[in-house]
């Protein structure tokens, strides 16, 4: 009974405000506005680095990136698929609490307070390069997956709505190589009515109806940096500290590398080759970033996250999807560990100490509090309830364990974890598995008839949580 009891009442706490994290993070804040920068892959697989031991790929610049800050050991995305992750960055909630559930589905609404809307309030410039997802583009113009189709007209949302000054921009994917040209279907996940050698069907876009049309030829991540880099240059010349959100399309479908970063591949299939290749191209632009910031000389001024958005594509290793999860279960579209736990890294220079690894749960939702706690943003006056916390109290030592869950809910699929035991559940939350997720990372040993305390503990706080989430949707929040 003093167990139920003890559990019961531990985990009921993880539903309150983490305070503790709160007043850590607001001790060691930066005094002066550091600039910001927030990198993601699209679809890059938790085993899918260099520095996580990859048998084949090379990553040495996110390597440098690893070894110079935090590697989070169990870093997750907020969901399963693409847009309601990247709406937990945006926001710091949970992306089902605006109508965010799936891709192609919800936008961020105009009540939500967004990481841009948040930084330009206390002076920051603000940019966003790569792709969007979190609403159409155009209303006007059809293309991408809703953009200008009169059903989805009330999902318009692009980012100079949402806080950002400067945009380049697609509504969803492109391919990693030639980006505004359909690619061989052998590339994958190309749609069928989609001819090869013919213009792709989204656009980037820079503003309202303001289509790019210059430099969108080879790599994509290189065209991608190719305008974050002057964006940062400008803040620097304008002494303005900025946000620059920068999300690669790489390594989703469809899947093409260019010839030199094939050649670093070239004892491997074709299909290795090109997965492995856009990776590194992609890498090799992450190395590009640094070494401006430090040529600028502001790379110990400067906060760096990298994630992915979730687990890698396919429902196996074979053909374009070469993403590795290293033996967890699940892919992409997954709550099991292989479709949320991504890589995860932050760098600080003179904040945060070199070869860091934090073995506490973390997640895509805890960088807005981390964002809004270095610039002394109370997030108090926004009430609305928050998912994620501020990072750099744990990154820095300060707390040890997480006392604020990670809450998910995909499609038919729920999931609350805390820093040992997770849940799972696959009929909507009605019945849950239990597995030991510290020890048993692979989620083979099933604890619930074992552990029914631990189990009955949990899904009351998912639950709890499930009546909040709901009870944003309603816009109560607003």
């Amino acid at each position: 009974m003093k167990l139920i009891v003890s559990v019961f009442f531990a985990l009921s706490t993880l539903l309150n405000c983490a305070e503790k994290e709160r007043r850590a993070g607001l001790e060691t804040a930066n005094p002066e506005k550091p600039n910001i920068i927030l990198l993601m892959a699209d679809d890059q697989g938790w085993g899918d680095t260099g520095y996580n031991g990859h048998s084949h790929l090379n990553t040495p610049n996110l390597d440098k990136m690893a070894s110079n800050g935090a590697v989070f050991e169990r870093f997750y995305a907020a969901s399963a698929v693409c847009s309601p992750t990247r709406g937990s960055v945006m926001t710091g909630r949970h992306p089902l609490r605006y109508g965010i559930c799936h891709a192609n589905c919800g936008h961020i609404k105009p009540q939500e307070i967004t990481l841009g809307e948040m930084v330009k309030d206390v002076g920051y410039t603000t940019g966003h390069f790569g792709k969007w997802h979190l609403g159409t583009l155009t209303r006007d113009t059809v293309e991408a997956n809703r953009g200008g189709r009169p059903k989805f007209d009330g999902e318009y949302a692009p980012p100079w709505d949402h806080g950002f000054d400067v945009n380049f921009v697609t509504e969803s994917k492109v391919p990693t190589w030639n980006p505004m040209i359909t690619p061989p279907q052998s590339s994958g996940d190309v749609n069928g009515d989609l001819v090869e050698g013919m213009p792709f069907n989204t656009s980037y876009w820079t503003g309202p109806d303001e289509i790019a049309t210059d430099n969108l030829e080879g790599d994509d991540s290189r065209i991608i940096m190719d305008r974050a880099i002057p964006f940062i240059e400008n803040a620097v010349k304008s002494k303005n500290p900025f946000l620059s959100i920068i999300w690669f399309h790489t390594p989703h479908l469809p899947v093409i590398a260019g010839d030199e970063d094939r050649n670093l591949y070239k004892d491997l299939s074709e299909d290795q080759q090109h997965y492995y290749g856009v990776i590194s191209a992609m890498d090799k632009q992450v190395g590009r970033l640094r070494a401006k910031l430090k040529e600028l000389g502001i790379a110990e001024n400067t906060i760096l996250f990298y994630t992915s958005d979730n687990g890698p594509e396919g429902k196996s290793v074979s053909g374009r999807t070469q993403g590795i999860t290293k033996q967890l279960k699940g892919r992409k579209r997954s709550l099991y560990e292989g479709g949320i736990r991504v890589p995860g890294i932050m760098e600080w220079q003179g904040k945060i100490a070199p070869g860091i690894k934090v073995e506490v749960p973390c997640f895509t939702s805890d960088y807005f509090p981390t964002i809004a706690n270095i610039l002394n943003v109370d997030l108090k006056k926004n009430e609305r309830p928050y998912d994620g916390i501020d990072l750099l109290p744990i990154v820095q030592g300060k707390v040890k364990q997480r006392t604020a869950p990670l809450a998910f809910e995909f499609k038919n699929q729920a999931a609350l974890m805390d820093n040992e035991y997770k849940i799972y559940s696959n009929d909507t939350g009605k019945h849950f598995e239990l597995y030991n997720i510290k020890n048993d990372p692979g989620e083979k040993i099933e604890l619930s008839k074992d552990q029914p305390e631990i189990l009955e503990a949990m899904t009351f706080v998912w639950r709890e949580w499930k009546i909040s989430q709901d009870n944003s949707a309603q816009e109560n929040d607003y």
